[in-house]
C-alpha cells in the first residue's frame, strides 16, 4: 500500500467500449481520504460504467484505475476488502434485514460480537429498525436501498463507492444517507457517489464532476448560485465541443 498521500481512486486516460460504442472516453479523475466526490450527468452519461470500472468491476479498454496506487482490475482481496459498493450486488431475499448485515460483517471478517454490534448501529443510524426482522424480499425499494447502504458500510470501509444511492428514498431517507456519509467522511472514508440530485449533491459533496457522453465535461461548485444552470452550461459546451471533434471516440 503507498503512503497517506497517494489518492484513494485515481483514474489516468481511462476508457472502455462495448464493441465499437465508447462509454468512458479518457478520464482522468481523482478521490482522496475524506472527500466526498460526486459524479453528476445525464442519463446515459458514462457513470454508472466509470463506478464500474474504478472498482475494478470491469477491465478498463486503455488507461488505467487505481485503488491506493494499485491496478483496480487486479487488486489483490486486501485491497478490496477495504472498499464497500453500493451497485454490486442484492441482497439475500429470503434473509431478514439483521441477517443479511450479519452475513455482510462476518464475509468481510468481522468476529461474531463485533458483527452484532456493527449490524445494531447500522440499523439504528439508517431507521431500519421496524424492518430488521423482515425478509428482504418484502422489502420497499427504498428499504431494500437503505440495507445495500448498510451492507456497504457494515465492514467501515476506506472505500464508499455509491450509484444512485437515494433515487429510491423519502425525503427523511435522503437526509439520513447525506447525514451518514457525512460522518463518514469526516473520519477519513473516501466517497465517490454518482447521482442525479444536484441539489443533494452541492448540500453533500465537496467535489462536483460533471461527466457527459463518457468524458469529464468539467466541475461544478458545491456552493454554487443556481447550481442546474451551471450543470446545464457545462453540458452544452461539452456537446458543441464534441460536435466540433466530430465526436472522435
Amino acid at each position: 500500500m503507498r503512503d497517506a498521500t497517494t489518492p484513494v481512486v485515481r483514474a489516468v486516460g481511462l476508457r472502455r467500449s462495448f464493441g465499437d460504442v465508447p462509454a468512458v472516453r479518457g478520464v482522468e479523475l481523482e478521490v482522496r481520504r475524506g472527500e466526498i466526490h460526486a459524479l453528476v450527468g445525464l442519463n446515459g452519461a458514462g457513470k454508472s460504467t466509470l463506478l464500474r470500472l474504478l472498482v475494478g468491476l470491469l477491465r478498463p479498454g486503455a488507461g488505467t484505475a487505481e485503488l491506493w496506487g494499485v491496478p483496480a482490475w487486479r487488486a489483490p482481496a486486501h485491497v478490496r476488502a477495504r472498499v464497500g459498493h453500493v451497485g454490486s450486488g442484492r441482497a439475500y431475499g429470503e434473509l431478514t434485514v439483521r441477517e443479511n448485515l450479519r452475513a455482510a460483517a462476518r464475509l468481510h471478517g468481522c468476529a461474531r460480537d463485533d458483527a452484532d454490534r456493527r449490524t445494531a448501529e447500522l440499523i439504528a443510524s439508517l431507521a431500519l429498525d421496524r424492518w430488521a426482522d423482515r425478509r428482504a424480499a418484502t422489502l420497499s425499494d427504498g428499504n431494500r436501498q437503505r440495507l445495500a447502504l448498510a451492507a456497504a458500510l457494515v465492514h467501515d470501509p476506506a472505500l464508499l463507492v455509491l450509484d444512485e444511492p437515494t433515487s429510491a428514498l423519502d425525503p427523511a431517507g435522503v437526509i439520513e444517507v447525506r447525514e451518514s456519509l457525512l460522518r463518514r467522511a469526516a473520519g477519513g472514508t473516501a466517497v465517490l457517489v454518482s447521482s442525479h440530485h444536484l441539489d443533494e449533491m452541492a448540500r453533500t459533496a465537496s467535489t462536483i464532476t460533471v461527466v457527459h457522453d463518457g468524458r469529464v465535461a468539467g466541475t461544478l461548485p458545491p456552493d454554487g448560485v443556481d447550481l442546474e444552470r451551471q450543470f446545464f452550461d457545462v453540458v452544452h459546451a461539452a456537446s458543441s465541443a464534441d460536435a466540433v471533434r466530430g465526436r472522435t471516440p
